[in-house]
């Protein structure tokens, strides 16, 4: 009688990068990395965690600077506008078939191209004393960028396990810190199959949110790092990665639909 074994299946480069925990740990760092290039290279400025832009706003407010107090409030239209329209070409490309994350990778890839770009022309007349409304048309193309970025996790939830944020980081530190309390004290207790289905729950929450914590943590450092001496150049970095990401979730997609 002649045995067949099971095929072992060959490693996908692609498939392993847009897996949950590279592809958030890759989305984060991109996160992290444009957010604080942002908020150097605009004084102050967020792309990702622009929620923080109401606290700056409201220091300027105080200080009766109401130009800056206006364009910091700006970016949260600015932002609404673009989760608004990532919605809205999710549910176009659901209705059309396509692969709806290399689609938004896609989008965000062109957005950041698009910071980049407009950075680069406009950076170089940035001035203490008359940086708003020069400010005002880097910072809304980086917005919109991760304004991308955001819906993406939500409209390509299903490609992940769980929505986890990859541009803001105060939920999920808080989901990392509340599950390492259930996971310590389940293995404390006495040891019946409830408290270790609470304990397997809790790793297995600590070991998705991790890597988004670890990537935005990096990709901030990396932004400190080489802003100062590149500038907006900086910014192919991120590009680079959401490309490679976009690509990769094709190739996925195609396969997939081939093997259909």
């Amino acid at each position: 009688m002649t045995v067949t074994l099971p095929e072992k299946e060959s490693f996908s480069l692609s498939a392993f990068l847009i897996s949950d925990n590279p592809a958030r740990f890759l989305l984060s760092w991109v996160a992290g990395f444009v957010d604080t290039a942002a908020f150097i290279s605009l004084f102050g400025i967020f792309t990702a965690h622009v929620t923080g832009n109401i606290a700056l706003a409201g220091s300027a407010f105080a200080s009766s600077d109401h130009l800056t107090t206006v364009l910091r409030l700006s970016m949260l239209p600015v932002f609404m506008v673009a989760v608004v329209t990532t919605s809205l070409v999710a549910r176009f490309a659901r209705k059309q078939g396509w692969a709806v994350l290399p689609v938004l990778l896609g989008a965000e890839a062109i957005a950041l191209s698009i910071f980049m770009v407009v950075g680069l022309q406009y950076s170089a007349t940035l001035v203490i004393d008359a940086q708003d409304y020069l400010m005002f048309p880097i910072a809304i193309t980086g917005v919109i960028a991760m304004g991308i970025q955001n819906a993406l996790m939500k409209e390509a939830a299903t490609s992940f396990t769980g929505f986890f944020p990859t541009t803001v980081m105060t939920g999920n530190f808080t989901n990392f810190t509340i599950n390492l309390v259930h996971y310590v004290s389940a293995r404390l207790s006495k040891q019946t199959e409830e408290v270790k289905a609470e304990a397997a729950y809790a790793l297995t929450q600590i070991k998705l949110t991790a890597p988004l914590l670890i990537g935005f943590f990096l990709g901030g450092t990396g932004a400190a790092y080489f802003v100062p001496s590149a500038e907006f150049w900086s910014l192919s970095m991120p590009l680079s990665i959401v490309l490679m990401l976009a690509v990769a979730a094709y190739i996925q997609s195609s396969t997939k639909s081939q093997n259909v």
